[in-house]
């Protein structure tokens, strides 16, 4: 039997891989960027449009759609530490973003800039220069991500970072980065698309003020689920700017003047998107059965297993670990260096192994604890050494580039 045998067989979460649809035919290891369809997910949406859009119709609000958005929130809360009631799940990480940014630049009025790592993922930054668009004075000042904290001034409105840089797979020491704004009463925004259910997050007793996350990758929820945000109670008396109907007192009153609802509510804009918040909601159900404590610590004996594979295989020596060896300072991915990184990615899922590419360099595998096994990641690894060996990805179909990579 060989180690990853051995390792697979012993697993506490090795059950977990059954709930999932996973092909057979191919090492799926981009759970990262799109999370597997979970079966009781694929039931849950045969329900959903079969019986309660295809039957009852509009009755479907009152018969539990309306409130949709505060249980899915209640749900992600002790993913991310935090109370229930301050967590809603509502439209796309961008625009909770935004929400975010107007509500900390109200806080710190008379403060104009957005401190941002430079190696953040591209949206967060965009957001921030939409305000510029409005005619706002808001200035994005983009540092290394090593240096954020010697940056942060009483110029200072908020600190926005990911909990894991996207590419590399660093992850942020949260409590410090909260302590070292808060020195200088700056609010620090945290998104959590890439840890949140592999990593533990605390963000009530770490002080933080904002979490944003998507529900599409290591929750599970399908492509483009919805997203969520945490709002400190600190903050959540003050209005976000986008006041649709949703985040309204009494929505139903049909008032012509605008009066927030109490907490977190109000950071509902439009009409909650009910079949994909169905999903994500039914994909949630899993983490009443799994810990994630137990989760974290398969997941940093994925990537061992997986850097100490790599650097055991000589024809691997050409390849470079981008990835912290840190247990402390890494996420739930493993990120490696080469040359030709996009075609050997390309070639890698030609022979079905699936991770992804990030530019300029980097081949990504993402590692979801709860459906890969370190069989996948045995395989993985030799089948890069037969690439690499045989230069089998130099062939012109691995060169093409599509709009997604």
């Amino acid at each position: 039997m060989s180690d990853a045998a051995r390792l697979d067989a012993d697993d506490p979460l090795k059950h977990c891989r059954d709930w999932f649809e996973l092909p057979e035919d191919i090492v799926y290891l981009d759970g990262n960027s799109l999370g597997p369809l979970l079966m009781r997910v694929r039931e849950k949406m045969q329900q959903v449009v079969s019986n309660e859009w295809g039957e009852r119709l509009i009755r479907g609000w009152n018969d539990g759609w309306i409130d949709l958005p505060q249980q899915t929130g209640a749900a992600i809360a002790s993913l991310i530490g935090a109370g229930e009631a301050d967590v809603i799940c509502a439209d796309s990480v961008s625009i909770n973003l935004f929400k975010c940014l107007a509500v900390a630049l109200q806080v710190n009025a008379g403060r104009n800039e957005v401190l941002v790592p430079e190696e953040t993922f591209p949206t967060d930054m965009y957001m921030v220069q939409g305000f510029r668009s409005l005619g706002l004075d808001v200035f994005l000042r983009l540092v290394p991500e090593a240096e954020l904290d010697q940056h942060i001034s009483d110029k200072t409105a908020a600190v926005l970072v990911s909990h894991v840089n996207f590419k590399t797979g660093r992850l942020l020491d949260v409590a410090g980065m909260v302590k070292a704004a808060h020195r200088c009463e700056s609010l620090l925004i945290l998104d959590v698309s890439h840890t949140v259910g592999v990593v533990p997050i605390e963000a009530t007793a770490d002080e933080v003020d904002f979490v944003v996350g998507c529900g599409y990758k290591f929750l599970n929820g399908g492509p483009g689920a919805p997203a969520f945000v945490y709002v400190n109670p600190k903050h959540q008396g003050v209005s976000q700017p986008l006041s649709g109907w949703m985040g309204h007192k009494n929505p139903f009153e049909f008032d012509t003047a605008y009066e927030p609802a109490p907490g977190v509510t109000r950071y509902l804009s439009g009409t909650p998107t009910i079949l994909g918040m169905s999903a994500l909601s039914a994909a949630l159900t899993v983490w009443e059965d799994v810990n994630i404590k137990e989760v974290r610590s398969k997941s940093l004996a994925l990537a061992d297993f997986f850097i100490q594979s790599v650097q055991a295989t000589n024809a691997l020596s050409e390849v470079e670990l981008a990835t912290p060896r840190d247990h402390a300072e890494r996420g739930s991915q493993v990120s490696l260096r080469h040359e030709y990184a996009f075609a050997l990615s390309q070639a890698l899922i030609a022979n079905g192994f699936v991770g992804d590419f990030r530019e300029p360099d980097i081949l990504r595998f993402g590692l979801a604890p709860l459906f890969n096994s370190f069989q996948d990641i045995e395989r993985c690894v030799q089948a890069l050494a037969d690439l690499i060996t045989t230069e089998a990805y130099l062939e012109p179909r691995f060169q093409q580039r599509s709009k997604v990579t």
